[in-house]
């Protein structure tokens, strides 16, 4: 007997229905076709060992199971219960066979039929209601995160008994509800740093904002203990918050990569990642066999903090070249290419040098001569380019940590930022796309960022007489725009330029002696 269930398979952050068919004929083999992978091909295993403890049966005769469309790979062990199911139909041990075609099965069996989370819920329930399914059945823990699809009833299930008793009877398990706008509302602002805990550094805080309100790239250079990482990792509290579309986008690439807590639902906060500089290329933009999205991927609408830059293998760094100008990364394999998104705000940090202390106020440099230009020349030309600004962090004094209070909290700062963000919205509202001052192209740079005569006589004397590199130009015209964003200002004035020149000291000739 031929019966059909209904799975799905997961690629880049999209889904895919696959049709598991199951039938039994004459013969003593067990087949499993369609590009399946290892774990697949181990599901009858799991599967005759659940259904056996539970008082089912394997049926001892030729099974064949075609996981369809045939020419896509698939991987994981996601199908067990959509092949479970479909194995009891196709052994009369289950009627209901057309109640089977209503419903997506997602869940990997243990052997005693209890069900394990999958990845990918959400992406899964999107497609599922795209295509018409009166419902999904997913493993319990995946079941909110599924949820939040509105108009597509989501069951969460613990074991393969509460599956068979639903398609038997229909009343056994209740929808899971979710009030996604609420819980999304509720998360987006409960932050575990906050800009106040940091005392002084009033100077890097101006950086810090002005980087959030622009979506500039930034690296913050500094001695060890200048606070370089505590600052970093406060850079998410004072952005703009999440849009429920941007949320969305995040929690398919964090579902998909199973990187989503247990019986989460959205992503409410903009993610922040911190890999280990020894952290692989793949890793970092993603691959693998079965295309998984990377640490730039993970970041997607967030941050991504790259502590201490210069210790990162270069061929890392160099892969991230063309996904931070595109925002996007594309996985290419024989068979398939992948698209991850990859919208993410770098911010790094670095040694000024290898011991550390060059430029101190108070310890020496150890470093030979030319060492501290080494050190830097570690980190190429082409991505210091892609670094909007260059942030110099200098310790603070126990006088001064023992005098100074609490600094101004996120949430102020945060209000500047998004009034800032407002402005650039209304800019580039007819440049799909386009979300920020950072995002600029070159045309859009010439139309938007219009500088008077002062202000262009101000920008040659600077490359002149600081010896700016001429790639700094565009990058200093940007920061001003976004420093006039922040004042509220039409036009770009020869004090937002000034400030701006100062962000971009790893750019002068006489750096590093």
């Amino acid at each position: 007997m031929l019966v059909k269930t209904y799975g799905s398979a997961v690629y880049g952050v999209e889904a895919i229905t696959i049709t598991v068919e199951v039938n039994v004929m004459k013969g003593a083999e067990y087949f499993i076709v369609g590009l399946p992978d290892s774990a697949i091909k181990e599901s009858l295993q799991r599967v005759e060992s659940a259904l056996k403890t539970n008082g089912y049966g394997m049926p001892r005769t030729k099974l064949v199971i075609n996981l369809a469309p045939a020419g896509l790979r698939k991987s994981g062990s996601a199908f067990d219960l959509a092949i479970a199911l479909g194995i009891l139909a196709a052994s009369r041990q289950l009627d209901e066979t057309e109640t089977l075609k209503d419903y997506v099965f997602m869940g990997e069996l243990n052997l005693d039929g209890s069900i394990q989370p999958v990845r990918g819920a959400l992406p899964i329930a999107i497609t599922s209601r795209r295509e018409g399914f009166k419902g999904l059945i997913v493993p319990k823990q995946n079941s909110r995160e599924a949820a939040i699809v509105d108009s597509l009833p989501v069951y969460g299930v613990e074991h393969i008994n509460e599956v068979i008793e639903f398609i038997r009877t229909g009343s056994s398990l209740k929808p899971v509800q979710v009030n996604t706008h609420e819980e999304f509302l509720n998360a987006q602002h409960n932050f575990d740093f906050d800009f106040s805990d940091v005392k002084g550094q009033e100077s890097i805080k101006r950086a810090l904002e002005i980087a959030a309100a622009g979506g500039h790239n930034v690296i913050l250079v500094g001695p060890p203990g200048a606070g370089k990482t505590m600052l970093a990792k406060r850079l998410p509290t004072i952005l703009p918050p999440l849009t429920l579309q941007e949320a969305l986008e995040t929690t398919k690439i964090h579902s998909v990569a199973g990187k989503l807590p247990v019986n989460a639902t959205l992503i409410a906060r903009r993610p922040f990642r911190a890999p280990h500089h020894t952290i692989s290329d793949a890793a970092l933009v993603g691959g693998g066999s079965n295309p998984q999205p990377g640490e730039i991927s993970l970041s997607h609408n967030g941050v991504l903090f790259l502590d201490e830059l210069p210790e990162f293998k270069r061929n890392v760094l160099e892969v991230m070249r063309q996904p931070m100008e595109e925002r996007r990364v594309t996985i290419s394999r024989a068979t398939t290419t992948i698209d991850f998104p990859s919208s993410f705000q770098l911010i790094s940090s670095m040694n000024p040098c290898q011991c550390g202390f060059y430029n101190h106020p108070t310890r020496a440099c150890s470093c030979l001569p030319g060492a501290v230009q080494k050190y830097l020349n570690k980190i190429s030309g082409p991505l210091l380019d892609r670094i909007d600004m260059h942030v110099e962090v200098t310790p603070v004094t126990f006088t001064e940590l023992a005098r100074l209070k609490s600094g101004e909290s996120s949430a102020s700062i945060r209000e500047r930022v998004i009034r800032a963000r407002a402005i650039q919205n209304q800019r580039f509202a007819p440049h799909p796309g386009i979300y920020c001052n950072a995002q600029m192209n070159s045309r859009l740079l010439k139309e938007v960022c219009v500088i008077d005569a002062a202000g262009n006589n101000m920008l040659k004397t600077a490359i002149d007489k600081l010896n700016l590199s001429a790639r700094a130009y565009d990058r200093i015209v940007k920061l001003s725009r976004t420093i006039a964003d922040l004042a509220a200002s039409e036009s770009i004035e020869p004090e937002h330029l000034a400030e701006a020149i100062t962000y971009r000291s790893l750019d002068r000739e006489n750096w590093g002696g």
